[in-house]
């Protein structure tokens, strides 16, 4: 068997240290993530030293960290600076609620959709083709040892693990070949949560379910139940918990009202269909954003801050007309660059997207969204795809077998023209993360220079309203944010402590410490005193 490139020499776990906590969900969209989150600060904020892990994340929501030393995550030689590598960003966002420096053991494998039916394998935060070939079955067998090593890793150097799982643990067409839920909770002997989205309907349904449909190890390994996402009156809640306790033995450990606005992005997927934003005309100071949303967009979650922000209304478009009225037009990163530019054709954004250029109005885009703006697209590798551009910026983009992937310093030219002029001087940071190299146009009239990276080389170009950046996470800087629209944002330190003070008030006293006991050492938990808590 040909091996993978990735591949890390087996060797033996290091002792294990750490306690796992493990979140787990009875369906995607649970909130998983969100949860998995907040505990990583409550840890942290309890002096304790905590790392998150999920053994494989599907999603094109990715952010760059530091890799293994050496190339594809082999090790390198003694005092060798790391390779920079990719992790899903929810993994990034839980480093970081729990101050710990976010590295690709985190999330050893990404699955990144590239078709309904194929995606693109990151193995220790570099892609790897051999295995993004094979299919899935024989895929998974491949990475599980890779993700166990780094699941004992973390381990060996932290007082809690914090783990998330992945859809449902219950997919039993799937469970044979699954290792980022109980296989990774057996390996861990994690103290697991099943939490389930109330709002939804049918959530005693779903936690039982799922309980049952897990082997008796498995089961043993359930601490509690956890209903995210209530509504309405907590005593309607009742006999429900007490019941599912008698059929299960598993108590529901905390009901955790809907909440909205905590700030901390999606993992996954447009935030929502509904519109943001507080004000609801341009009369009363509000800025229309569109962010046209093509089957293959990425990176979504350096947009969160623009849903907080309390004079902007946050849309997204799916057909032209969802462009009426937009006082900004965002193109965000994509996946698939010419098969989204060939969508957005198909839906007549393009033309759409031309009218409001030439009416002055601004239009940004970010990585894939500022090759689509150039005048073509080269693809000599067979990595995306070549495509004609939209001609709004007199830009070339080839793509290149080689993926960036670094954080970047960089500051706006010092004189940038009007609607852009609040940004001149300006100094900030974010990151890249793309396969394409993008020049100028050689026989069009140059573009001017708007973002300029700290070794002096241009990543973002402006001519009229439009301008593209390859900077991912502009919005996520507080200058940014100050310089375009007077306000700023709480900061993600912020976020995180809201997250844990918000578990803190809703779980069952001493319920989190308890879960870093071993099971006999957890005292009862009565359901009574959680479930009718008020909200």
């Amino acid at each position: 068997m040909t091996s993978s490139p990735n591949e890390l020499p087996m060797t033996t776990p290091s002792p294990r240290r750490a306690r796992a906590v493990m979140v787990l969900g009875t369906t995607s969209g649970a909130g998983k993530s969100w949860l998995a989150t907040a505990l990583c600060r409550w840890y942290a904020r309890q002096g304790l030293r905590v790392a998150p892990f999920k053994a494989q994340n599907m999603s094109n929501n990715a952010r760059v960290v530091p890799g293994l030393p050496g190339a594809a995550g082999k090790a390198g030689k003694a005092g060798e600076a790391p390779r920079m590598g990719e992790i899903g960003s929810a993994q990034y966002f839980q480093a970081l609620a729990a101050r710990c420096r976010p590295d690709v053991r985190m999330n050893p494998v990404l699955l990144k959709p590239e078709q309904d039916t194929a995606s693109q394998v990151v193995v220790l935060g570099e892609v790897d083709e051999h295995l993004s070939r094979m299919p899935w079955r024989e895929r998974s067998e491949r990475l599980w040892p890779l993700a166990r090593q780094a699941l004992h890793a973390l381990m060996a150097e932290n007082d809690v693990v914090v783990i998330e799982g992945a859809g449902s643990p219950a997919e039993i067409n799937l469970h044979d070949s699954d290792y980022v839920n109980m296989r990774t909770a057996l390996e861990a002997q994690a103290a697991c949560l099943l939490v389930t989205d109330i709002d939804r309907g049918g959530a005693f349904a779903h936690l039982y379910g799922t309980h049952q449909l897990l082997a008796s190890e498995e089961r043993a390994l359930i601490r509690g139940f956890v209903l995210n996402r209530f509504r309405g009156d907590a005593a309607l809640l009742a006999p429900g918990p007490e019941q599912l306790l008698a059929l299960t033995g598993v108590p529901t450990l905390a009901v955790l009202p809907l909440w909205r606005g905590h700030g901390l992005p999606e993992e996954d997927g447009v935030f929502d269909d509904s519109p943001t934003g507080r004000s609801p005309g341009r009369s009363q100071g509000c800025q229309r954003i569109a962010i046209v949303a093509y089957p293959r967009l990425s990176n979504l979650d350096e947009f969160q801050p623009l849903r907080s922000l309390p004079n902007v209304r946050l849309n997204w478009a799916r057909e032209a007309r969802d462009l009426d009225g937009a006082d900004w037009i965002i193109l965000p990163g994509s996946k698939a660059v010419a098969a989204d530019l060939d969508w957005l054709r198909s839906q007549r954004i393009d033309a759409a997207i031309a009218s409001h250029a030439q009416a002055g109005r601004p239009v940004l885009g970010i990585c894939g969204g500022l090759q689509m703006l150039g005048e073509s697209l080269l693809d000599p590798h067979q990595i995306d795809g070549n495509a004609p551009g939209l001609g709004l910026l007199p830009l070339v983009t080839q793509f290149e077998r080689d993926k960036l992937l670094r954080p970047t310093a960089m500051r706006f030219a010092s004189a940038l023209p009007a609607p852009w002029s609040a940004l001149q001087g300006v100094q900030t940071q974010g990151y890249e993360i793309h396969h394409g190299r993008t020049v100028q146009h050689p026989s069009l009239p140059q573009a001017e220079a708007a973002l300029i990276d700290a070794q002096g080389e241009i990543i973002g170009w402006q001519q009229g309203s439009v301008l593209g950046c390859y900077a991912h996470g502009l919005f996520e800087q507080a200058e940014v944010l100050q310089a375009l629209f007077g306000r700023q944002v709480p900061t993600l330190d912020q976020v995180f402590d809201g997250l844990a003070d918000y578990i803190d008030r809703h779980f069952q006293a001493g319920a989190l410490n308890a879960l870093l006991q071993a099971p006999a050492q957890s005292s009862p938990v009565l359901l009574s005193t959680v479930a009718f808590k008020p909200l």
